[in-house]
């Protein structure tokens, strides 16, 4: 026996076959394209950092009473808050180019009806991703901010720091984005088989209460940001359910017409 024998190959969709080597080889060829791609956005963002940080700061910084400002309690927090803002700005902005090398590198081993229905769902989570940072940036940062500036005690001067306002808005941001990828989750759970349109419809009290547990512990101990953050949810899990439905439904048909031939 050859120790060819031995290697690991898997069937491409040209009749060739590719060994675990090559494999391996690809991936780490699509890790350094997005590292690449990362690095590129970020160089040429690096210049202006302080003055995405200066953006990322104004719904704050409008609510805040006249006269107060922010505040760097660190030596080095000028540089590095900025710093750090501008890197995560550039992962989420090459997310789509980084999202295509992931593509790249597992479409060659899909199915043609895996092909249609994971292309859609990595467009769409980017989508949907990008729709919860504008949402908490533009919707929920206001009302959270104005919020607790009315908030404040008399006598206290509101004076944030400049690293834990970028750590507070980042947490807001991955919260909001992730739960904007309710749609995505779903349609894959029932892709799969995990779960059924029909079995979440039956859970619908479960996930409405599970939504403003989500919300408390996600968000500020306000019941405004809880709701903002609750409702769209609730929201996005009904649309997931429609489209789910829809699939399941061409499954069903599918399924039927190969029982018939």
């Amino acid at each position: 026996m050859n120790s060819s024998d031995h290697t690991q190959t898997k069937p491409m969709t040209d009749g060739k076959s590719v060994s675990l080597f090559d494999h391996l080889l690809e991936l780490r060829s699509r890790l350094l394209k997005a590292i690449l791609g990362v690095l590129l956005v970020f160089c040429s963002l690096a210049y202006f950092a302080q003055d995405i940080y200066q953006y990322l700061a104004q719904p704050l910084l409008q609510t805040m009473p006249s006269g107060s400002q922010m505040i760097a309690t660190d030596v080095t927090s000028p540089f590095f808050a900025p710093f750090k803002l501008t890197i995560v700005i550039s992962v989420f902005i090459a997310m789509p180019y980084i999202l295509y090398q992931i593509w790249s590198f597992v479409a060659p081993g899909l199915y043609r009806n895996e092909k249609k229905l994971i292309a859609p769902l990595m467009l769409g989570s980017t989508i949907l991703f990008y729709s919860g940072i504008a949402f908490a940036y533009f919707v929920v940062f206001p009302v959270v901010f104005a919020f607790f500036t009315s908030v404040a005690p008399e006598g206290v001067v509101i004076a944030t720091d400049i690293t834990s306002y970028l750590d507070f808005v980042l947490k807001l941001f991955f919260a909001f984005g992730a739960a904007f990828e309710i749609p995505v989750a779903i349609i894959l759970l029932c892709w799969t088989g995990v779960t059924s349109p029909n079995s979440l419809r039956q859970k619908r009290p479960y996930v409405v209460v599970g939504a403003f547990v989500i919300g408390m512990l996600l968000t500020p101990p306000d019941i405004i940001s809880q709701s903002m953050l609750a409702i769209p949810m609730l929201i996005l899990f009904e649309i997931g359910i429609i489209i789910a439905s829809m699939y399941h439904k061409e499954d069903e048909d599918l399924a039927e017409e190969e029982d018939k031939t």
